[in-house]
């Protein structure tokens, strides 16, 4: 395949030139071609064998334009019919469509809050997200998600992301499973030209150039940074030259042509699938409208909106197909009132669906208590084993490793040291660098691509070495795992282990000792397991391993060594359970942790 990347940038050839070459020269028989200021039919030339996939990509864009152009109406009108605010994809319509052009049916898409577009691609039923945006019963999410949080997880559209990079992280996840299961597949997650200020990119890329992960990092730049011009934060002509400094392969291309978007995600797909790691895309493109709904742009130049315009991917289309003399302009027009006729009947159908019961509110928070646990575990014929409480850890990773191939454990220092505490130690060199192994410094990217992960089908077992560490990176398990099963309304969940240590010891400091499990105890959609003794250290982990919701175990660092006897592989208990020592009728004593002995040695005293 020969590859044209088509660079949009005024600026000279020569340095141009000499960036594209430089970070692209891994791609096979690629080439560059450098569009300047459009002159006459030059710029309009289309070659006769991709008529008909621009003709396709007309209309599709016209829909996708359409839609969003109903959906604006309806925002405006009083009583407005979509309440709250919606991000809209105008001008950017051409690198959803022409990306999953240059993917296969069964890769995943991740999107920005800006994913109308992404989501109608993806193949979704327009008015099931029609009805989404509206907040309505037969949306995709029934109303829970929205504009900016549509989620398809059983699809092959993983959701948009309404924090801004959030889907970086997640995305690796996504590909770890790919990865796991041999499926050949790539995940392909969009971010906007000011998520490349966002600390999660930063971590995402970093976790998928070092783990060599199928991910394709799609920079939708329409220079604008929300209300912002981005020149004004990030001092770099383009954004694709950050490639280099992860050690992966960048491109700028222009994000307004479906073929060239086309292309060059098929090419990058087709390294990700040989094994060579992600890669980073830079698509120009306009923004045509504001930043949402009900912004009025007064902050905009009328010369950047005016240039915008002029680069409308539709009308540009379009110009190109009667250039080429395979579209009259009439034929044109009518391609376009074609499909917005489309998106007005789609509209009129999601209008007429009711809106949520409000008595179905608290439902999919979490699993039910008692539900089924999946674990295929043998009942224990043995006698306990006496050992301490972090060869208890060990010893309940090592049994969950051994009977789900589903599982992964993985954090900082994890795989070939073991741990700081020994927690893991020899799991990589009995279950190998696959299933057990070690990250990068960086908590988002864990706990991001544990749920990435999660969803897609595995099990994963992540370290965060200190609790008072995961703090940097509460996003990706307050807004992003906790929330999918009450998105997705019970469709879905993300059924991960978040593993770490808290509690103060001689010598700790005020960021090495904190006690935080209160705080997540507050967060809907998360379990908090504290285990006080090996036997529970053991089983707690078994349990959260086996329960279909998100599951932080923090245990105690003073408790490590610890020795008690301990019965192995017994029955798994579900989640949600206390446990009763001791009976009395003077006082009830609740407690957890650190904290159990102390109290059993005062019940006895007294």
């Amino acid at each position: 395949m020969m590859l044209t990347f088509i660079i949009d940038i005024n600026s000279t050839l020569d340095r141009v030139s000499i960036i594209e070459i430089d970070t692209i020269k891994s791609l096979k028989g690629a080439q560059i071609m450098v569009a300047r200021e459009p002159k006459g039919d030059a710029a309009s030339a289309l070659p006769t064998q991709e008529f008909a996939f621009a003709e396709e990509m007309l209309q599709r864009i016209a829909f996708v334009r359409a839609f969003e152009a109903r959906l604006l109406s309806l925002s405006e009108q009083k009583p407005p019919a979509v309440i709250g605010s919606i991000h809209l994809c105008a001008g950017h319509e051409a690198i959803a469509l022409g990306a999953t052009a240059g993917l296969r049916e069964d890769d995943k898409l991740i999107a920005t809050y800006r994913g109308h577009g992404w989501a109608i691609a993806s193949g979704l039923d327009p008015v099931g997200l029609m009805a989404e945006v509206m907040h309505r019963e037969t949306g995709l999410n029934g109303g829970r998600g929205g504009s900016a949080y549509m989620m398809g997880v059983n699809h092959r559209f993983i959701g948009e992301n309404s924090i801004v990079g959030a889907g970086v992280p997640i995305a690796c996840g996504v590909a770890m499973e790919a990865v796991a299961t041999k499926s050949d597949g790539v995940v392909i997650v969009s971010i906007g030209d000011g998520a490349m200020s966002q600390g999660s990119v930063h971590e995402g890329m970093v976790f998928a150039a070092a783990k060599n992960l199928p991910v394709i990092i799609l920079i939708e730049n329409n220079e604008w940074s929300e209300l912002t011009p981005t020149a004004e934060m990030l001092k770099i002509d383009r954004l694709a030259i950050r490639a280099r400094g992860y050690g992966m392969q960048g491109v700028t291309i222009d994000g307004t042509d479906p073929i060239a978007v086309r292309d060059t995600i098929a090419a990058a797909a087709e390294h990700a699938r040989a094994g060579n790691g992600p890669t980073l895309i830079e698509a120009s493109v306009p923004r045509l409208w504001g930043h949402y709904n009900r912004d009025i742009e007064h902050y905009r130049p009328k010369a950047d909106k005016q240039a915008a315009q002029a680069r409308d991917p539709l009308t540009v289309l379009g110009q190109r197909l009667v250039a080429a003399g395979h579209l009259t302009e009439d034929q044109v027009a009518d391609v376009i009132e074609k499909q917005s006729k489309e998106a007005d009947a789609a509209a009129k159908q999601a209008l007429m669906s009711p809106e949520p019961d409000p008595s179905t509110a608290r439902e999919h928070v979490i699993s039910l208590p008692g539900a089924k646990v999946e674990h295929s575990l043998l009942v224990s014929k043995s006698a306990p084993k006496g050992m301490t409480y972090i060869e208890a850890v060990n010893a309940a990773l090592r049994s969950l490793l051994e009977h789900d191939d589903r599982t992964v454990v993985y954090g900082e220092d994890v795989g070939n040291s073991g741990g700081i505490f020994g927690a893991s130690r020899y799991l990589q060199r009995d279950f190998g660098v696959e299933r057990v192994f070690d990250t990068p410094i960086a908590e988002s990217a864990i706990l991001g691509s544990a749920v990435g992960a999660a969803i897609s089908g595995l099990r994963p077992v992540v370290e965060i070495m200190w609790a008072d560490f995961i703090l940097v990176a509460l996003d990706q398990l307050i807004n992003q795992a906790a929330n999918v099963r009450y998105l997705t309304q019970g469709r879905a969940s993300a059924p991960m282990v978040v593993r770490m240590q808290q509690g103060a010891t001689p010598g700790s400091c005020a960021q090495h000792s904190q006690s935080i499990e209160a705080l997540f105890a507050h967060i809907p959609g998360l379990k908090v397991a504290l285990p006080a003794t090996p036997q529970d250290a053991y089983d707690l982990l078994r349990s959260a391993h086996a329960d279909p919701d998100p599951c932080l175990v923090i245990e105690a660092r003073g408790l490590y060594q610890t020795k008690a006897p301990v019965v192995l592989d017994g029955p798994v208990e579900s989640a949600g359970k206390a446990r009763v020592y001791c009976d009395g009728s003077a006082a009830a004593i609740i407690t957890w942790g650190t904290m159990v002995k102390e109290a059993l040695t005062a019940a006895d005293d007294l």
